[in-house]
């Protein structure tokens, strides 16, 4: 069996081999942000974790639902606010301002391609950095809504809750009963939500749109850190293989899209896009 240096070596052999020449899309998801201290939601079998989030049209249903969702939200959002970018996030920002890769989708909401300094990065599943207003449609920033929700509610300051993904959190019940959820600064709706995409809820046509033309502009396609379980990310790999272009991915567990995959690399991206940076480099 090889040793942890000579497999590295390997794989990045096969990587700069692929993109040496050619200008790959890149589509990450939750397993680049991990070691930023974000939680992913599912094992390296595919398989979710936990309690299941809260679904779009429970969102919408009821006032109790959005009650639960801000109570958990507001503590789990302060981790996801300070959550820096990893070496990972870097790599690939170099890359891109290289132009050595075509463009970066992300399934992620952290903005920390952003703070790498991404640009134009398509954020198909949105961004728990803005909340829409669901009556006015006026977006305002998370950490004013945040302020809001602090001031209103100081019972929950100090109660520490278990950190879950997307800025979410296990939190008592009991805790949730007095919570008072934020009004809309331009309205006074009480029907916000993080301008993200929650499970159940479609990806805006726009920006399913945006990633497709991507995926037509590019000569192969890296998928970093997914499991490509979401729907939005696999039908990208598939679109991709239809157009008979390569798609490999570098993900340390199962992924749906196994199949589609020409080459697979279970390996820490963290470690291994650094080393890609490099040797494109020369």
């Amino acid at each position: 069996m090889l040793d942890t240096l000579e497999y590295q070596q390997d794989h990045l052999d096969t990587l700069h081999r692929a993109m040496a020449e050619r200008r790959f899309l890149v589509l990450t998801g939750a397993g680049i942000s991990t070691s930023s201290g974000i939680p992913d939601y599912r094992d390296s079998e595919g398989v979710r974790r936990g309690k299941a989030p809260m679904m779009y049209q429970e969102f919408l249903a009821t006032p109790q639902a959005r009650r639960r969702y801000w109570a958990r939200a507001m503590l789990g959002w302060p981790r996801v606010r300070i959550a820096q970018p990893n070496k990972a996030h870097w790599a690939l920002a170099t890359l891109q301002q290289r132009e050595r890769i075509s463009g970066l989708i992300t399934q992620n909401v952290d903005a920390l391609h952003d703070q790498a300094g991404s640009h134009e990065v398509i954020e198909l599943h949105g961004s728990l950095h803005w909340v829409l207003c669901l009556d006015c449609q006026q977006r305002s920033e998370r950490d004013v809504i945040q302020r809001v929700m602090e001031d209103q509610n100081p019972y929950l300051a100090g109660v520490d809750a278990v950190q879950a993904p997307d800025g979410d959190t296990l939190l008592d019940p009991a805790f949730e009963e007095r919570f008072q959820v934020p009004h809309c600064p331009y309205c006074n709706g009480q029907r916000l939500k993080p301008d993200v995409v929650f499970f159940g809820e479609n990806v805006a046509q726009a920006t399913a749109a945006k990633a497709m033309a991507a995926v037509a502009h590019a000569e192969g396609l890296l998928v970093v850190g997914s499991s490509l379980m979401a729907y939005s990310a696999f039908r990208l790999c598939k679109a991709m293989v239809e157009q008979g272009k390569p798609v490999i991915a570098i993900n340390l567990g199962k992924t749906r899209g196994d199949e589609l995959l020409q080459v697979k690399i279970e390996a820490s991206c963290e470690r291994l896009l650094p080393l890609l940076v490099e040797r494109l480099g020369q």
